[in-house]
């Protein structure tokens, strides 16, 4: 499956591009941080997003690119198949990070490569936002936390409080750029 990846302007980000789009993930485990130790759990549910939530979507991603960020796309057949976006402010004692805020690739084209494409668009964004490092508050389920380690992301040396507290389940991870 071959994608066609380009950053994305506000204007082309619109409820109409992900008309597509198939955010359904089928969660059965979960990592769980315990007494200082990783475990995983056998927590399962089904994530997906309502008309709300992509309408939520279409506004963060628009303020991403408002306030410097960079939204990147992955289009197969013309068709939104994955995006990404990374937060223009830098965080950390040393103003090492940038957020990589969301990476998604639609149902149907996991396992393809995309997924990875857009992280390799999301160093480059971070590289030229001037950070050291890449931030990911990512989901804790299982195939999640293995898509990101198989980049060579770890738990992150310094957590964003802010970010915990948003997402407590979340696992707090980190690229060295």
């Amino acid at each position: 499956m071959e994608a066609a990846y380009q950053i994305l302007s506000e204007s082309q980000i619109t409820r109409a591009l992900f008309s597509h789009f198939n955010r359904r993930q089928e969660v059965k485990r979960c990592w769980r941080k315990e007494q200082g130790r990783w475990i995983l759990k056998d927590i399962a549910f089904v994530d997906d997003w309502s008309e709300a939530q992509y309408e939520f979507l279409v506004k963060c991603l628009k303020n991403t690119v408002n306030t410097g960020g960079f939204v990147f796309g992955a289009f197969v057949q013309g068709r939104l198949s994955g995006f990404c976006s990374v937060e223009s402010q830098c965080f950390g004692l040393k103003d090492q990070y940038v957020q990589l805020s969301c990476i998604h690739v639609s149902c149907e084209c996991r396992g393809e490569g995309i997924g990875k494409g857009l992280f390799v668009c999301a160093k480059a964004a971070a590289k030229k936002l001037g950070a050291k490092k890449i931030y990911i508050s990512a989901h804790s389920a299982e195939e999640t936390q293995a898509f990101y380690h198989s980049l060579g992301c770890k738990e992150a040396e310094e957590y964003n409080q802010e970010l915990v507290e948003a997402e407590p389940c979340d696992c707090q991870l980190e690229y060295i750029l």
